[in-house]
């Protein structure tokens, strides 16, 4: 058992094949994100950052989901 749990959080190292950082250094900006609150009420923002902090801002109650929309081009 012991071996088992070692092998489950062992993690990739840098230097493997496997490890992913990142696929561009290009801003990403095919997403808006709307925020949804527990009230029906909603913000969209432009960046995942954004919705990330307005998320993590707020307590827990008063939070429903993040919804992942596309942007007219």
């Amino acid at each position: 058992m012991e071996d088992r749990k070692n092998q489950m959080t062992q993690l990739i190292q840098p230097d493997d094949p496997q490890y992913f950082k990142q696929t561009s250094d290009e801003p990403y900006d095919r997403h808006n994100y709307k925020v949804v609150l527990s009230n029906g009420k909603a913000v969209v923002v432009d960046a995942w950052d954004i919705a990330q902090s307005i998320w993590f801002q707020n307590p827990a109650q008063f939070l429903s989901h993040i919804e992942v929309l596309d942007k007219d081009d």
